[in-house]
């Protein structure tokens, strides 16, 4: 998300989760993951929230459904952003490194010509689709809906949508066929050949950014202004259409033909709260682990109060969902979304891209938080 105040940010019937696993290994020395044993999840969702920290949403009076999710199965109480904004973490997610992008000027990183994470799974034949709230007509449009005045509302965002940053995709009428609105994710989960990797990404007022300060015809969820204060008015109805949206997603993706016991759901925000921290650029804080990246004293794009570092993206809420039911596990292991992304490629394996396979650099696959025996 942009540097500006932000909002922090039913229950269902199918709480679940846990896991799959075996042994998984490094790389080979041609840079492939490597497992002792057939891959452990046939399903894989990743649904990506907005900016709150861990201590926000998890057993927040706003979240209910959310805290759940946490009581029930697995927490990573250690999983933090990769850096800070937005873009650069959506970035890292599916390609191993944010390639020193700091911002979110969309100018800076339509034309990623690099490896990612869709180069992968089409080459594996791994099928794959990208589901994003409030999706506009024009793929590669900034922002969306254009309304009837001609305005164009803030509700979607392009820098959530990373698939459409890589010229390997957003060159690819294939690819982007399978960059498609939300409304399309429960007939594709019941179709015989139903993604195998799902990316959810909620529109500015159902992932708990705000910032849209107009009522949009069909969109309940709207208006949806940033808070000032965490648990504020404003950012406590942000954490309520979040926690709607996942309630919704959840069961979506539950009660589909695509959900099977060897079927898994990430939950996890992008980056921790906006709370004006002059020092950090805005952000409650700038931790991190595992590979963030380093950022020198008072770079423009953070604050020129920075005093250089490792510049992380915070702690942040990590629920781990799985079809083989409920786990109540809490997994302490420092990971981020290089993590994630780690485990996604060893599961199908996959070639690590970038920090995905730096385990020198601490770097690790989830597995643990996957209920690994």
């Amino acid at each position: 998300m942009t540097s500006r105040p932000l909002a922090l940010g039913a229950l269902a019937a199918a709480t679940a989760v846990g896991l799959l696993t075996a042994t998984m290994g490094g790389a080979d020395a041609h840079g492939r993951s490597s497992s002792k044993a057939s891959p452990r999840i046939d399903h894989l969702y990743v649904l990506m929230l907005e900016n709150h920290s861990k201590s926000s949403v998890i057993g927040n009076p706003n979240a209910p459904f959310l805290s759940q999710l946490a009581s029930r199965n697995t927490v990573a109480d250690h999983y933090y952003g990769v850096t800070h904004p937005s873009m650069p973490n959506y970035i890292a997610a599916i390609a191993g490194d944010n390639f020193g992008i700091q911002d979110d000027e969309d100018e800076n990183v339509v034309n990623l010509d690099r490896p990612n994470l869709v180069d992968e799974l089409e080459k594996k034949h791994v099928r794959w689709a990208a589901y994003m709230d409030t999706l506009p007509q024009d793929k590669q449009a900034r922002f969306g809906p254009t309304l009837p005045d001609g305005s164009v509302a803030k509700l979607y965002a392009k820098k959530h949508n990373p698939f459409v940053l890589f010229d390997s995709v957003k060159n690819s009428p294939e690819r982007m066929a399978k960059v498609k609105d939300y409304s399309a994710m429960a007939a594709d989960l019941n179709s015989p050949k139903a993604p195998e990797f799902v990316w959810i990404s909620p529109n500015q007022c159902n992932d708990m950014h705000g910032g849209v300060s107009q009522t949009i015809a069909g969109h309940p969820e709207t208006p949806c202004p940033y808070g000032s204060t965490k648990d504020d008015a404003n950012d406590a109805a942000l954490k309520k259409k979040a926690d709607d949206f996942t309630r919704q997603a959840v069961h979506t993706i539950m009660t589909s033909k695509a959900w099977t016991k060897k079927s898994a759901i990430v939950i996890v925000t992008d980056e921790n709260d906006y709370t004006g921290n002059a020092e950090t650029g805005g952000w409650e804080s700038a931790d991190g682990c595992c590979d963030s990246p380093y950022v020198a004293k008072g770079d423009p794009r953070v604050s020129k109060d920075w005093p250089g570092g490792t510049y992380g993206g915070g702690l942040i809420p990590a629920i781990i969902v799985s079809g083989s039911g409920p786990t109540k596990r809490v997994d302490h292991t420092p990971y981020n979304h290089y993590s994630l992304l780690a485990t996604v490629q060893e599961n199908w394996k996959l070639p690590y891209l970038g920090h995905s396979g730096d385990r020198a650099g601490g770097v690790v696959s989830m597995w643990s938080a996957f209920g690994r025996r």
